[in-house]
């Protein structure tokens, strides 16, 4: 009994501590959207942010929209490429017509005249501008270094070289590479006797020679940062370049043209192969002095030096026979022909 009376006791506590506590709040806030007892709701936020619809179409009335101005460099720029665009759209036009005058062979197109009317300056005119053509380069002399095989002596770079002294001051040098064995006395003077001895800066181009054991002639010109020309003709077309020479199109495809007839028919060519050239040589220089027009190029010198290696020479028809004692004649071919005897 004493039990039971007191857990109905402690359940009686229990249900008046229920009932006294659920009377009262945790915790009372001030209401902050309430003015004088109104609730302000037409001021509480909708949404995040609001944009202009773009489904409206804009009203009659309203401006258009300001346009933006261009920059006058991007003007310049546009007007400059259209310009270009235009010019080689010309270009492209003309060698289109070019190639199809050519391409058929009943075209009347003389490149005789072309060639005879070329404004090309003489040999014998005052000298080219180095430093024009070739860079301007303070305190250091410019110097061509040639590597070539004493077997096979590249006679048209040494004809170009005399005429290089004809026109600049040259300081000449012939050295002898490890690679080879031993070289003939007369090609190691092939620039002649060097007497005079004056300081490096007062020359205008250094001509550098080393035979040395390679399968065809390198050149280079700046040392440090151009890769090798290879190539006797490559090399001789440099050289020949260096007198300033101006030519137009037609005359400087046919002077590139005898200069690869020359080197791999001519000279490395079969018989078959020299016999044709002879006669087209025979066929050009019966219209004129030279291989290409009234002067003396590059053209003549490599074939006249391919000539002279093959030993085809003698066997020349008239034509041939005559352009090459003209070549003869002149004073650089004369110091080669010292060579070959």
């Amino acid at each position: 009994m004493g039990a039971a009376g007191g857990r109905d006791r402690r359940r009686a506590g229990r249900g008046c501590a229920v009932r006294a506590t659920g009377a009262m709040p945790m915790y009372r806030l001030r209401p902050f959207h309430r003015v004088g007892g109104e609730v302000l709701a037409e001021q509480l936020p909708t949404c995040m942010y609001r944009l202009p619809s773009l489904h409206r179409r804009p009203s009659p009335a309203a401006s258009p929209p300001p346009q933006e101005e261009v920059d006058p460099s991007l003007q310049a720029l546009e007007s400059r490429q259209e310009e270009i665009l235009k010019r080689l759209y010309e270009l492209k036009s003309a060698v289109d017509g070019l190639s199809k005058m050519i391409q058929t062979p009943d075209a009347d197109f003389d490149v005789t005249n072309i060639i005879q009317t070329d404004e090309g300056s003489p040999l014998t005119a005052n000298g080219a501008d180095l430093d024009l053509m070739l860079g301007k380069d303070y305190g250091a002399l410019k110097d061509v270094v040639i590597n070539a095989n004493p077997s096979l002596p590249p006679l048209s770079l040494l004809v170009l070289h005399s005429l290089l002294c004809e026109r600049f001051k040259i300081l000449s040098a012939v050295h002898t590479h490890s690679s080879v064995k031993s070289v003939p006395e007369n090609l190691m003077k092939c620039f002649g006797e060097q007497t005079t001895k004056q300081p490096r800066h007062e020359y205008q181009l250094g001509f550098t020679l080393i035979w040395k054991d390679v399968p065809k002639p390198q050149m280079k010109f700046s040392v440090q940062t151009m890769c090798p020309i290879e190539g006797e003709g490559n090399i001789a077309r440099f050289l020949f370049s260096l007198f300033g020479q101006k030519y137009n199109a037609v005359t400087s495809t046919l002077i590139d043209s005898w200069v690869d007839t020359a080197i791999f028919q001519l000279k490395e060519g079969s018989s078959k192969e020299k016999g044709a050239v002879l006669r087209s040589m025979n066929a050009a220089l019966g219209k004129t002095a030279w291989l290409v027009g009234n002067e003396l190029t590059v053209a003549d010198i490599v074939a006249w030096c391919a000539l002279q290696q093959t030993g085809s020479a003698n066997a020349a028809p008239a034509n041939v026979q005559k352009w090459m004692k003209s070549c003869e004649n002149l004073a650089p071919f004369g110091s080669v022909m010292k060579l070959l005897k």
